[in-house]
């Protein structure tokens, strides 16, 4: 069968009918098989000859609609009802099968890259997403981390200020306690230079005042309640010759 664009098909088609009248059947035709054989045939080739052959590779329903319309219609009156027709198969040249398949190849192949390209684009947004999603939650750990240890310096801070403060510290008792670390300090050959807080200088000077007022062990004070200055003048003899 010749389709409308010119290319020769082959079809392969059943037909499933019931006779229901035998004498019609018998007398209104020669052989009814016969008929409905070649009634067959010149349908199919009215109905394939308005359409493409895309349209007939895809339209077998239509067809087949078609095809059992005008056979019932036809064998009504011999006794014959067409109940079902089925196109088996529709075989288009071979030249134009070939080009099919290597279409369908094509469209095959080229689907297998779209998926295979939209699945490389989702994983690397699911993998861009995971990594930025890291990157938030190791920046969120360093952060409280970083607060964390700010947090426990304050607050050692705050400890050994309110120590301090609580046990009311004597700023003489410090200078001498310094004073006692200085021989470590001075431990080395290139310990040089000592630094001395302007606060322990202050202590060392009210510590050394509060020494002197002891005086030296077994001596008596220079500065008594006599009236007088506690010292004589005494004039050096002139030497002779």
């Amino acid at each position: 069968m010749i389709t409308q664009d010119n290319l020769v098909v082959n079809i392969d088609t059943v037909i499933y009918y019931q006779v229901t009248d035998a004498r019609a059947a018998t007398y209104e035709v020669a052989s009814y098989i016969q008929a409905i054989e070649q009634l067959t045939v010149t349908t199919l080739r009215n109905i394939i000859g308005g359409m493409d052959l895309e349209r007939t590779l895809t339209s077998r329903e239509e067809i087949n609609a078609a095809l059992r319309g005008v056979l019932d219609e036809a064998t009504g009156k011999w006794g014959i009802r067409v109940n079902r027709v089925e196109l088996k198969a529709i075989e288009p040249p071979t030249s134009i099968q070939d080009s099919m398949e290597k279409q369908m190849r094509a469209d095959r192949d080229k689907r297998a890259a779209i998926l295979t390209a939209e699945g490389t684009r989702q994983a690397a947004i699911l993998t861009a997403e995971g990594e930025k999603q890291s990157q938030i939650l190791r920046a969120e750990g360093e952060a409280k981390a970083a607060a964390l240890r700010a947090e426990g310096e304050a607050q050692a801070i705050r400890t050994v200020f309110e120590s301090i403060h609580a046990g009311d510290a004597d700023q003489k008792l410090l200078a001498y306690q310094y004073l006692q670390m200085l021989p470590k300090i001075a431990e080395g050959d290139a310990n040089k230079l000592w630094i001395v807080p302007s606060e322990i200088g202050d202590a060392l000077k009210g510590l050394s005042g509060a020494m002197g007022n002891f005086g030296p062990m077994g001596g008596g004070s220079g500065s008594g309640n006599s009236g007088g200055s506690g010292s004589e003048r005494r004039e050096k003899p002139p030497i002779t010759d």
